[in-house]
């Protein structure tokens, strides 16, 4: 993969988007999207952002191919929150967990559902 269209191709592909789904998550039109990836436009920063923080992928590999595909930092990241999380929660009582596992259900639910 030489060019940044290449890897932006092969990365919406590997994370499940389509040039339609990828554009409107990050809200710019497919033509966007399918200029890049034919390497027809220079990539505006925003735009590259909203990419790599949508698919999770490294900046620096989409934009010259150096280092992983993955963005390891934000995985670690959350690796830490969950490891925090479970320290916090098993000190509570088996009724204490599962009254916190029904609120945070709760508040994902009034938050939107999944999030990335």
């Amino acid at each position: 993969m030489d060019t940044l269209g290449e890897r932006l191709k092969h990365a919406r592909k590997n994370k499940g988007f389509t040039q339609d789904s990828l554009a409107e998550t990050i809200g710019v039109s497919r033509g966007v999207i399918f200029n890049l990836e034919k390497n027809k436009t220079e990539p505006q920063t925003i735009v590259i952002n909203a990419i790599c923080q949508t698919l999770n992928i490294n900046k620096d590999w989409l934009m010259n191919g150096s280092g992983e595909m993955e963005n390891t930092a934000r995985i670690n990241q959350r690796a830490k929150i969950l490891t925090e999380l479970y320290e916090v929660i098993k000190g509570l009582s088996e009724d204490e967990q599962l009254y916190l596992l029904d609120t945070i259900k709760a508040l994902k639910t009034r938050l939107g559902g999944e999030s990335k």
